[in-house]
């Protein structure tokens, strides 16, 4: 029976009188919405929007109520019940996702529908509208996070894809719920769903009777609306950014905003990295820190609102320069074209150069210390390895979080290359830290770490590695097309023979973040760059124009 005919038997998962999360609408908020929509009455019953459509408008109840519903079958549940002045919309309406919820009206009455195009275009002209608009979907976000509803990962904590697909969800910000194999409920759903005990590898349970076995990251991408089809439009594009960290994202929002048709294309998930780190420190503006998912999310919803658009996830294969208009290839034979290319995809931490690691990695080895790592591993003890400031927010994070952290580096002074207020973190957080330290051999089955041994011959237990090791460009893909230092990072500006500084041996090729010979692998420093490669774009497009 559908939770709306049973409203009472359960109460709903959210409070509909949280004015943080559903603030009513002013009567000129209202009435700013009323000239870009339309009054539609509502019958008991009817269905307004479904869970999973990728179209829909959004609504303004004007009279009525109006039950949203997550889940399916016996699992549906109330999620909020919706009155007079509450704003129904959901933050997939700017990440192209479909909505993730249903809702039926309880109690006739009337709706202000606006198209999802025409809202997205007065959030980003009306600054104190979108402003208000932004800062509750983010608050409600969070606790749909907290929640823990959308898609179903089922899978052993020890399956190497099961981790996959949780970074993946994790770093696409998809609202998800992890359940080990072996929990009774994961076993009942797989029974349901008439998938027996021998199928190999995780099973992702969508809404209603939808599942996919073990999915590729594009497949999943695809089948939650998060994977628009790349250059479907066949135009060319103004500007073309490659990679989705910090300096990325700076650039499709400040592309985007200066008018310039903008296309941002990521191998894994708009965020890059960073939005795997589980507390930036010193970024400006956050005092009390802020972590990379939600940094990062922030950003996205930035670049969407300006209209950037997302290609994800689709990794670059190669550039072909050309005179005017550059051409990136992606896998799966998709192409993108634009009169200038931002190379930022940033750079890969190094591998530890010992036997048997790829046995662990994804299971108890780890490059990156985000939420479901520090789910995994709280309570038991850890190594974080490196000595640079990425090294030290990790190892502080995990700490907090009920790790217990030891510090290896391989230097006699931490100093050398940590920030001194991380140094005083780690003191702070009970971060054991051991200089001189380096492991040359890993021990455990089955991809379980148990214990290390150090070069000093000294074997010490523990259950996670997570490695911060120094940083390699993601630049092989690039071969020829611009010329790179002798590590593989890009040369820019008068190294490169450049006539802008972030530009590279191409003009109307730029390069910024991590990925650029000579930066200071910061986050605030690739959004500087990310922000500052928008100018040299203006002023190189505007040169071509004349010359043209």
């Amino acid at each position: 029976m559908s939770a709306v005919h049973q409203h009472g038997a359960a109460s709903a998962l959210l409070d509909a009188d949280d004015p943080a999360l559903f603030p009513k609408l002013t009567g000129a908020q209202v009435e700013l919405l009323a000239r870009h929509g339309e009054v539609r009455p509502t019958a008991t019953g009817e269905v307004l929007f479904r869970q999973g459509s990728d179209t829909y408008d959004v609504m303004v109840v004007l009279e009525g109520t109006i039950s949203v519903l997550v889940g399916s079958g016996e699992d549906e549940r109330e999620l909020v019940t919706q009155g007079p002045g509450d704003l129904m919309v959901e933050l997939n309406l700017f990440t192209g996702q479909g909505t993730g919820a249903t809702g039926i009206v309880r109690e006739p009455g009337s709706v202000l529908a606006v198209g999802a195009n025409e809202f997205r275009e007065l959030v980003r002209r009306d600054l104190s509208f979108g402003d208000f608009v932004f800062q509750t979907l983010f608050r409600r976000r969070r606790a749909l996070e907290r929640l823990q509803l959308g898609i179903r990962v089922v899978g052993s904590r020890f399956d190497r894809d099961t981790q996959r697909l949780r970074e993946f969800a994790m770093r696409n910000r998809l609202l998800h719920e992890w359940v080990d194999a072996d929990d009774p409920r994961a076993q009942q759903w797989l029974a349901d769903l008439g998938i027996s005990d021998a199928t190999s590898g995780p099973v992702v349970l969508l809404e209603a009777s939808r599942f996919l076995i073990n999915p590729t990251d594009g497949e999943l991408a695809g089948a939650t609306g998060l994977r628009p089809r790349p250059g479907a439009e066949r135009r060319t594009y103004d500007l073309a950014v490659v990679g989705a960290g910090p300096g990325g994202l700076a650039a499709s929002v400040y592309g985007a905003a200066g008018g310039l048709s903008t296309a941002l294309i990521d191998a894994v998930a708009v965020g890059g990295q960073a939005a795997t780190s589980g507390r930036i420190e010193n970024y400006l503006g956050f005092p009390a820190g802020i972590t990379g998912a939600e940094l990062t999310s922030r950003a996205v919803s930035q670049a969407r609102k300006f209209d950037a658009r997302t290609a994800t996830p689709y990794r670059a294969v190669s550039l072909e320069p050309g005179n005017g208009r550059h051409l990136v290839r992606l896998e799966e034979d998709h192409e993108i074209a634009a009169r200038a290319v931002l190379l930022a995809t940033g750079a890969q931490y190094r591998r530890l150069p010992v036997e048997r690691l790829s046995d662990y990695e994804g299971l108890s080895v780890f490059y990156a210390a985000g939420p479901p790592e520090g789910r995994l591993c709280g309570g038991s003890r850890v190594a974080v390895v490196g000595g640079g400031n990425s090294a030290g927010q990790a190892a502080v994070w995990l700490s907090r979080g009920g790790a217990l952290v030891t510090l290896l580096h391989r230097r006699a002074d931490l100093r050398e290359t940590m920030s001194a207020y991380l140094i005083r973190e780690l003191d702070g957080a009970g971060v054991a830290v051991r200089d001189r330290s380096e492991i040359i051999e890993l021990h455990g089955t089955d991809g379980r770490l148990a214990s290390v041994t150090l070069q000093s011959g000294e074997r010490i237990p523990f259950s996670f590695l997570f490695l911060f090791l120094g940083a390699l460009p993601c630049t092989g893909w690039l071969e020829d097309a611009v010329k790179r230092d002798d590590d593989g990072f890009v040369l820019t500006g008068s190294a490169a023979d450049a006539e802008f500084l972030l530009e590279t041996s191409v003009p109307g090729i730029f390069a910024a973040g991590d990925v650029r010979s000579g930066s200071t692998k910061r986050c605030a420093t690739a959004v500087g760059e990310g922000a500052m490669a928008v100018q040299f774009v203006h002023a190189r497009l505007a040169r071509d124009t004349v010359t043209a």
